[in-house]
């Protein structure tokens, strides 16, 4: 009878931990990592104004054609050399006035290898807690023998 109600004791927090590895993977790619973003065309820019790596919040300015016309953008970059050409991502919100742009290649991997090993880790901590959980039922059990 005690080996009975300790697989029946344990058969919760199993399904506990399969739920909850379930609804994670059903929650979407942002739950451990930022979203790639589809924040808009990708395009060739110059860099007119570079920054220093050493600046504490560096800032470069650029300069490419968006929708015929040439515009200037914030690229939160460093290191690059006047006129230097890079990818960036213009959003395709961007109103009149400068934009705020990113390099094209970060955003496209930036979150790549967080969500399976986010998964792994949440699945190692189900299975933590199911092994808790036997290990206490085993010791009230013993207890309750005695």
């Amino acid at each position: 009878m005690m080996r009975r109600l300790r697989w029946q004791s344990l058969l919760i927090p199993v399904l506990a931990g399969i739920a909850v590895v379930v609804i994670v993977w059903w929650a979407g790619p942002g739950m451990f990592g930022s979203v790639a973003s589809n924040g808009g065309p990708v395009t060739e820019a110059t860099v007119t104004t570079p920054a220093s790596c050493s600046d504490p919040n560096p800032t470069e300015t650029v300069q490419f054609q968006a929708g015929g016309q040439t515009r200037t953008g914030s690229l939160d970059a460093c290191g690059h050399d006047r006129n230097n050409r890079v990818d960036i991502t213009v959003p395709s919100d961007a109103g009149p006035g400068q934009v705020n742009v990113h390099l094209a290649d970060v955003v496209a991997g930036h979150s790549d290898l967080r969500r399976p090993v986010g998964l792994a880790l949440l699945a190692l901590s189900c299975l933590s807690g199911g092994a808790y959980a036997f290990l206490v039922q085993r010791r009230t059990a013993a207890l309750a023998s005695s």
